[in-house]
């Protein structure tokens, strides 16, 4: 079953966009992908903040691979992966209103990167983010590398990616993946777990929607003219040579058709340990 993109509206000028894809654990695929991509970039002006998050208990587990065919994998995994991927992140680069990520719940690979795209990020005291292509055996886009360099730093994106790390919200915050995160209330700490993740996620709820309706109270032409020109001022340090980018994206396509890729997606949805070839 396809991943879905809820739409609803809980302030006043702050649009929501959900994530339901709950038997994927968030899974980001083309149905989702495009769909913040399409709405994104037909905003309707009464719009002043984004809202993205996810259902009660998951934010994204990453790009969703697991239906490519294995006979078929080495010809689509690439096209697939980066294409409705790409146009989800420049739809939230070229968005002129801010977008504030509520984390509820783990958020992994590509769903990690979707969330730093965004201006802000709220999250659940009790979630991981990670970052999981050193287990795969995949070779990560350089913008998307470049996305982490300016959010948290060269040795902190190097512990993140080359250890496949994988580090709770409170470390995200320090590190400045998460912006903010919100503790389970107290007067829900005796009660029994699926009433206790509705509990963490009405609270995250509560604060993130009140974080967007404060953006969006605040003076529109302000608050966009200051995102246009932070957006110039981070963009303007990622030009590279045109034959280095080329290098590095023939560098990623490679990866795709490595046996290692292969062998390390098959491996993570086994739960098994991969037998990596170095080919």
């Amino acid at each position: 079953m396809a991943g879905q993109l809820l739409h609803d509206t809980p302030a006043t000028g702050v649009l929501r966009l959900r994530i339901s894809n709950p038997s994927k654990r968030g899974a980001l695929d083309h149905p989702i992908l495009d769909g913040i991509a399409e709405t994104l970039d037909h905003l309707d002006p009464s719009v002043r903040c984004v809202l993205l998050t996810g259902e009660p208990g998951v934010f994204s587990s990453g790009y969703d691979i697991g239906n490519i065919p294995a006979d078929r994998f080495k010809e689509l995994a690439e096209p697939l992966v980066a294409h409705p991927f790409t146009s989800a992140i420049e739809a939230l680069d070229r968005c002129d209103v801010p977008v504030v990520a509520a984390l509820s719940g783990h958020t992994i690979g590509g769903g990690l990167e979707l969330a730093i795209s965004c201006d802000l990020r709220v999250a659940r005291a009790d979630i991981k983010v990670g970052m999981p292509p050193a287990k795969l055996g995949l070779v990560y886009s350089h913008t998307g590398l470049q996305r982490f360099l300016s959010a948290i730093g060269e040795p902190r994106t190097r512990d993140l990616f080359l250890r496949g790390k994988y580090i709770d919200a409170a470390r995200a915050e320090q590190w400045g993946l998460v912006t903010e995160t919100v503790a389970l209330p107290d007067d829900a700490a005796g009660l029994e777990k699926d009433e206790k993740n509705l509990a963490h996620a009405a609270a995250l709820d509560e604060v993130s929607v009140g974080i967007a309706a404060e953006i969006a109270a605040n003076a529109p032409l302000s608050v966009q003219g200051n995102k246009q020109v932070l957006r110039a001022l981070l963009t303007a340090d990622r030009a590279l040579d045109p034959q280095v980018e080329e290098e590095l994206i023939e560098l990623r396509k490679a990866c795709f058709q490595s046996e290692d890729f292969l062998e390390g997606v098959h491996a993570f949805a086994e739960r098994r340990t991969p037998n990596w070839q170095g080919r």
